[in-house]
Formats: structure tokens, sequence, C-alpha cells
């Protein structure tokens, strides 16, 4: 592989983003196990840190789709990669300032539709692709995240209510965080190896569009460190402040948003970890009643959903202008 200087920003650019995905999404991972008090939170933090490395070691679907699904591959450029990245990064990095739980996923996928399209027009980008990979799951996977574990919880607290049984779930609780974490881990970073693999691609680097091992191993260590480092500001917000939590809650939000997630993983659907675990928080707060949830915080989350993808698609396609303009 030939390294130049843009070989060497795409790759650094992708890590990057990889890493603020990691301590941006750490709060999904670790925020109800965290605010039922079945972990501690470094222990939840460092565990979901492993977890992600290893389900970011599993290549599917969703490296497929980033790679070849979504923009026309002879068409890509470095530069159009390196401001796709650097436009969710800026978007990243806003929200979290602002504690808002966006989703990294959608925040890659609007930097690549908004740098893109500045770069060559629309007819690059396979529309085919984001609407039924991106666009519909976006809308229908909080929906279907939040009907699960509104019926698991209503199925539980049938069967098992008290001390006795929270005691009970507290230790299933750490089970099924550990799957969310293989999930987001699954899902979240073959986004990361995807589009570094596509920028060394668009740069002659490397001869086709599947994944270099150095290029897994990077991200899933990436990934890791930086979930390891945690999200302390989104997991207030997750884990505190759409509904009050205990145990047997806890277990039916994760065991419900890791099934979305897993399956989304199996079709190559980029989803957001965000937006299910949100759901499945508020279905099971929504399970004890309307009142149990704190719906200006899901509002809030909801308001992040529809504005990533054109926010962080403005900041990438301004970007690609900046560039455009200047070579």
């Amino acid at each position: 592989m030939e390294v130049t200087t843009l070989v060497v920003l795409i790759v650094l650019v992708g890590l990057i983003f990889d890493y603020t995905n990691g301590f941006h999404d750490a709060a999904n991972v670790v925020s109800t196990v965290i605010a039922t008090k079945a972990l501690k939170p470094v222990v939840a933090i460092v565990i979901a840190g492993i977890l992600n490395m290893v389900g970011a070691t599993q290549i599917g679907g969703i490296a497929h789709t980033i790679t070849t699904g979504l923009i026309e591959t002879h068409g890509v450029t470095e530069w159009m990669v390196i401001c796709a990245v650097v436009g969710a990064i800026i978007w990243n990095l806003v929200t979290w300032y602002f504690e808002v739980p966006s989703s990294s996923s959608y925040a890659l996928l609007g930097g690549m539709l908004g740098s893109a399209w500045v770069h060559l027009g629309g007819s690059i980008i396979l529309w085919k692709g984001f609407i039924f990979k991106v666009f519909l799951p976006m809308i229908f996977s909080p929906l279907i995240g939040f009907s699960l574990a509104y019926c698991l919880m209503k199925i539980l607290s049938h069967y098992y209510s008290g001390r006795k049984d929270a005691r009970i779930f507290r230790f299933l609780q750490i089970g099924s965080s550990s799957i969310v974490a293989l999930a987001h881990g699954l899902n979240d970073a073959q986004k990361s190896m995807a589009i570094i693999t596509l920028g060394l691609f668009a740069a002659g680097a490397v001869t086709s569009t599947q994944i270099p091992f150095w290029v897994i191993l990077a991200c899933a260590v990436t990934m890791g460190l930086g979930t390891a480092f945690g999200g302390a500001r989104l997991i207030r917000t997750m884990g505190f402040h759409i509904t009050k939590l205990d145990p047997i809650q806890g277990f039916a939000a994760e065991m419900s948003a890791s099934c979305v997630i897993l399956l989304a993983s199996v079709f190559g659907m980029p989803l957001s970890s965000t937006h299910i675990i949100a759901g499945g928080i508020t279905g099971v707060g929504s399970a004890r009643g309307a009142s149990a949830v704190k719906w200006i915080i899901a509002h809030k989350i909801l308001v992040a959903m529809v504005l990533t993808i054109p926010g962080a698609a403005l900041f990438a396609g301004v970007l690609n202008w900046i560039i455009l303009y200047l070579i």
C-alpha cells in the first residue's frame, strides 16, 4: 500500500470519528445498567469498551452497505471521504457538548450525503439504498424498540415484582447490557471501518472495498478505548432523565434494543443505537403509564434524530465546498 499524506489523513480522521463514536455512544451501552446500579460506572464502561471491541471484529452487512450501497464507488474521492467524516465528527462534538443523545451513525451517513452531493451532485448518491437501508429503518427502528420494550415490560411486570425479583434482574441486566455492547460494536464500528476502506480505495491504496484486517483491528481497539473513556454527559440524559429505571425495566429495555440492533445488522442496516435504546427506555417507562416518562427529553432526542442527517450533511458539504474552492 502506497502511503501518502491523504491516506494518512483518511485513516486518522476515520479513527478520530471511531473514537468519538465510542465515547458519544457509550451512554447507549451503559446508561441503563448504571441507572439501576447493577454495575458501578467505571466497571460498566470498561466492560462495555471490551465488548464493543469484540463486537467490532465481526464483519457483516453494515460494512458492505457503507462501501457499496449508498454512494457510487467509482465517483468517491479522498477529499469527499475526509469531509464526510470531519462533518460527522463536528456534529458528534456539538451534540455531545449540549448533552443531546444524537446518532453517530446518522451523522456519518449525513456527512457522506452532504459531501457527495456538493462534490459531484445528487446523481452519485444511490437513493434507493438510502431510502431502504437508512431512511425507513431510521423511522421504524425506534418505534419497534419502543413496542418490544413496552410489551416485554408488561409481561415481566405481570410475573415479577418486589425487591427480591429486582435483585435477580440486577444480575440478569449485566448480561443484557453486555449483549447491547456487543451489538453496538457489531453495527457501529463497521461504519468506521467501511468509510476508512472507501477512502483508501478512492486513494488507490487498496484495490477493492474489502476491509483490510489492520483496519478492522484499529477500529475495534479505537472504539473500545472511546467507550472505555465514557460519555458521562450523555449517560445522565439516557439513564436518568427519560424515566426512572429499576433492574427489571433496565433488562427489558436492553434486551429489546439488542434484538433490534442485531437483526438490523444481519440485513445490513446501519441503525442508530442511540435512538433504539432511547425508544426502549421510553417503552418501559410508558408501560407504567404516560406520566412516568419525561416526554420533553424524548422530544429533544426526536428533534436531534430529525436534524442529524441534514446537520452533518451541511457541515460536510460546506467543508467540501471550501476544499473544492481552495484546490
